[in-house]
């Protein structure tokens, strides 16, 4: 497995080693010691949410504030998305930027996202699976959405024609707003 630097404290991209043959591919998609001895990043995860989308679906941009903050392990089992995450970290040097990269079925790229990062994802391909392992259970009274066309953030998403999103996603939050929220 790769674990290589994404320039965001404790972002991390991974690429596993994958063995192939005739009858498939198999790879080691997690090895807790690995990630830890690479990372210095002590991970358990206690919950695993997984989502099938249509192509031009848009997820985010969602994160967990306060006591429920979740740091997440995401990876695509099936077609494809760009994945991006804005760090609000107000003590980081990338705080109010964003990362994003191409994760695919093909590629087996997995992102670990730390605490206190809004995530979402753009479908690029019809059927997409993905799959997310979390280190919190889920607390839709700690959730916020930040605006995935947030005019401070500036994403820049391969397209914004005939998005389709969710009635929360619509409603995402100024950065402003979401700051105000979780700082006070």
């Amino acid at each position: 497995m790769q674990f290589i630097e994404t320039g965001f404290k404790d972002l991390w991209l991974i690429e596993p080693d994958i063995f192939q043959d005739g009858r498939g591919y198999f790879f080691e998609a997690f090895n807790a010691r690995d990630f830890k001895k690479a990372t210095g990043i002590d991970a358990v995860f206690v919950q695993q949410n997984q989502s099938k989308s249509t192509g031009n679906v848009l997820r985010g941009m969602h994160l967990q504030t306060g006591d429920a903050a979740q740091a997440k392990l995401v990876h695509i089992l099936q077609g494809k998305v760009l994945d991006v995450v804005v760090d609000l970290r107000q003590n980081e040097s990338t705080f109010k930027s964003y990362y994003s990269i191409e994760l695919s079925g093909e590629n087996q790229r997995q992102l670990y996202v730390p605490r206190g990062m809004a995530h979402g994802f753009l479908v690029l391909e019809e059927d997409t699976l993905f799959t997310y392992s979390c280190d919190n259970y889920y607390n839709p009274k700690a959730e916020l959405t930040l605006r995935y066309d947030d005019p401070e953030i500036l994403i820049d998403w391969p397209t914004q024609n005939d998005l389709k999103l969710s009635v929360k996603d619509q409603a995402g939050l100024d950065l402003d707003k979401v700051l105000k929220k979780m700082y006070g």
